[in-house]
């Protein structure tokens, strides 16, 4: 098979085994129950890589002068024309820009790195002060790394690196908190604390200080926007959007002890959008706007009007920003590892379906050739690896095997897995940001196969608990609660769906489940293909005794909204993960 060669595809099928480290699940030697399976996969093509967004932003204009205080610093301004740019990712996994001073889209290269390996992109304008906008950037494990001197095409290298901030669900920088023209970072835990880690000047060794506790109960809010300064104060501002749709204000004071002022509720409705983007000032008149991406990925630009953060009536932006998987300044918790459906018909022949972050999917690839695949057990994993790419997974025999690492001949990352009739590879469990992968073995035990971050072996398994033969589908691809933490969804055999939020604790991987709902035996397959639709928030997908595939888009709060029905004729499929 040929197929169209693509940065996305060769994440996934140009990678080289590793050995494996000590302490890991080594494979033991062949038997003749677990042989290395005969199975080819041809690189997925990637047919929508060449789409571009059309956007239609305010034309500059001459009121930043009478602005009352020093306009706001941009943060991401890599044309040097003195307003941000749009930095995104696209569906090939390539970084991209949108300049404000040109209607041109330009390949964005962040040197020695592959750029589908960050998890996030946060653009913190000039920290240096030599001119030129810098950016951090957080990979899956929790690597923080400044990057200063990036110009229009992003040639900045790369500087500091932190670790650790896996453990918080978002980070951003809104701007400057503290009032010493520095823009300072702002990061919220799982449990909803948010915490100000403010800019000190020292990029090359600490440019940030200790982090001050802003406050708690911050959970509320799906997508933190910082919006640079609204009110034109020269302090940064935040907007917070619920789960319900409500947007909230948050002035800046100044203070590191106490940066925001009372919220005030400034709209409503804000739910029919995906991502909300803090795009510092459109118009020029030296307050921060906002941009607003629908479903379809049509784009809305809202104008700040007065000092109390209240927004003039939306205006169209463009079209098609549904193409970026990854906007720096969104205001949605990141997401990565699984975005993707694999199905395997009834003739032995593997497919596969990326997502177009707007509810739908796109053609499906074919993996392999006709019936190459027949009496296979393949599944998709999220990440196992830092390029935050899916990975293709096969059971054979005894051994595991992983496709991700060497197509043509998989190497086995495991051994001793004939005793399970489950696994699942939901995203990372243990609090590391590494993909890990679960197994149920016939007695209904549930366990828990730490991954080691390269996709080539696992650590020690770790029992969970038994009872779990009382679900017929187990299945997770990433966070369906809101919380940033990966999650886990159990249908029983009398149709009631149970949900089993993630703690990202290894010994204790979920909590107590409860019940989504009944009557979901009416889907012969359910399937968790990561999120579709661009919110940074799982979604869920099933097929009906017709054949039908429905989408069931994540709430945020552990629920699903009510499905849409994406086409018939699924039930060639006889695997769907």
């Amino acid at each position: 098979m040929t197929s169209v060669r693509s940065t996305r595809a060769r994440r996934i099928a140009a990678c080289t085994a590793l050995v494996l480290s000590a302490g890991m699940l080594l494979a033991a030697p062949a038997s003749a129950d677990d042989t290395a399976p005969h199975h080819t996969v041809a690189e997925r093509q990637t047919s929508s890589a060449d789409l571009r967004p059309a956007l239609n932003l305010p034309e500059h204009t001459a009121q930043r002068q009478a602005a009352a205080a020093p306009a706001a610093k941009p943060r991401a301004d890599f044309d040097d024309d003195g307003y941000s740019d749009l930095v995104y990712r696209n569906y090939a996994s390539d970084l991209r820009t949108l300049p404000s001073s040109s209607d041109k889209e330009y390949g964005f290269e962040i040197p020695g790195n592959v750029p589908s390996a960050f998890k996030d992109i946060i653009p913190v304008g000039d920290q240096t002060g030599d001119g030129f906008a810098d950016l951090l950037t957080l990979s899956p494990y929790g690597s923080l790394t400044f990057r200063a001197g990036m110009s229009g095409a992003g040639t900045g290298n790369a500087g500091w690196t932190g670790k650790g901030w896996q453990i918080y669900n978002k980070v951003l920088s809104p701007g400057d908190l503290t009032g010493d023209g520095r823009a300072d970072l702002l990061a919220r835990t799982p449990a909803g604390e948010l915490y100000l880690y403010p800019a000190t000047g020292n990029t090359s060794t600490a440019p940030f200080g200790a982090r001050v506790l802003v406050g708690k109960g911050w959970g509320t809010y799906d997508q933190l926007i910082g919006a640079n300064d609204v009110t034109g104060d020269g302090i940064a501002d935040l907007y917070g959007r619920t789960v319900s749709g409500d947007l909230y204000f948050y002035p800046g004071t100044g203070s590191a002890k106490g940066p925001f002022k009372a919220a005030t509720r400034v709209g409503h409705g804000w739910k029919i959008y995906n991502q909300v983007i803090g795009a510092d000032d459109l118009d020029g008149d030296g307050r921060g706007d906002l941009l607003a991406r629908a479903l379809n990925g049509d784009v809305f630009v809202y104008l700040s009007t007065g000092d109390s953060g209240e927004l003039a009536g939306r205006v169209a932006g463009g079209t098609g920003l549904n193409t970026a998987s990854l906007l720096a300044g969104a205001g949605g918790s990141p997401d990565f590892g699984k975005n993707d459906l694999l199905g395997l018909d009834t003739k032995g022949t593997l497919w596969a379906y990326w997502s177009l972050n707007n509810g739908k999917l796109g053609a499906r690839d074919q993996l392999s050739d006709a019936g190459g695949w027949k009496g296979a057990k393949p599944f998709y994993a999220s990440s196992l690896n830092e390029n935050a790419l899916v990975d293709l997974m096969e059971v054979s025999g005894g051994g595991l095997y992983n496709y991700s690492y060497a197509p043509g001949t998989p190497p086995r990352v495991s051994s001793g897995w004939g005793s399970y009739n489950l696994t699942v590879g939901p995203g990372d469990l243990t609090g590391d940001g590494k993909g890990d992968l679960l197994t149920r073995d016939t007695g209904g035990t549930l366990y828990l196969h730490p991954g080691n971050g390269t996709g080539s072996g696992f650590a020690a398994r770790i029992r969970i608990g038994g009872g779990w033969n009382a679900y017929n589908v187990i299945a997770g691809a990433g966070d369906f609660t809101g919380d940033g933490l990966t999650d886990l969804l159990a249908r029983t055999s009398d149709g009631a769906l149970r949900m089993y939020r993630g703690t990202g604790d290894k010994y204790r991987p979920f909590q107590s489940p409860f019940t989504v709902g009944r009557g979901w035996n009416t889907y012969q397959k359910l399937a968790a293909p990561g999120d579709l639709t661009g919110d940074g928030k799982a979604d869920l997908v099933g097929v009906d005794r017709n054949g039908s595939l429905y989408l069931y888009v994540s709430n945020g709060s552990g629920q699903f909204a009510v499905p849409v029905r994406l086409g018939g004729g699924w039930n060639t499929y006889g695997i769907l993960n």
